[in-house]
């Protein structure tokens, strides 16, 4: 009888940790320029996941969303490229032409190999 337990016990616990770790969607761990950060103009945006990226499903969109002595107008910063680097983890947005001095979004969304699309917004200040 102790063995069926000990049989039950294990197919239990080998249960709860396939559900928790189906739960646990990819996040951000990192930036270049970081959250929140004050930087010079950086040649490209790069944000790391904790898990593998599907790069046809994961993006992100870059906007300025004030300049000093300005309006809080937004504005829509386009022509970057975006590719993965070579870990699958990292999603690269290469600058055409650097930014100008003011406060930046970049609004993410990343879909990682367990198929969950997660999303976040990264703010920084260019100096």
């Amino acid at each position: 009888m102790s063995s069926f337990r000990g049989f039950v016990m294990t197919i239990a616990a080998a249960g709860a940790l396939l559900a928790s770790s189906a739960f646990a969607h990819t996040k951000l761990v990192s930036s270049i320029p970081a959250a929140n950060a004050t930087v010079a103009a950086p040649p490209q945006i790069t944000l790391s996941f904790s898990e593998g990226l599907i790069p046809k499903l994961s993006g992100a969109e870059i906007v300025m969303t004030g300049m000093p002595g300005m309006s809080d107008e937004r504005m829509t910063i386009s022509g970057y490229q975006t590719s993965t680097a070579a870990d699958g983890k990292t999603l690269v947005l290469t600058l055409a032409q650097p930014l100008s001095t003011g406060n930046y979004q970049v609004a993410w969304h990343a879909v990682s190999t367990d198929t969950h699309r997660v999303e976040g917004i990264l703010a920084f200040t260019v100096k």
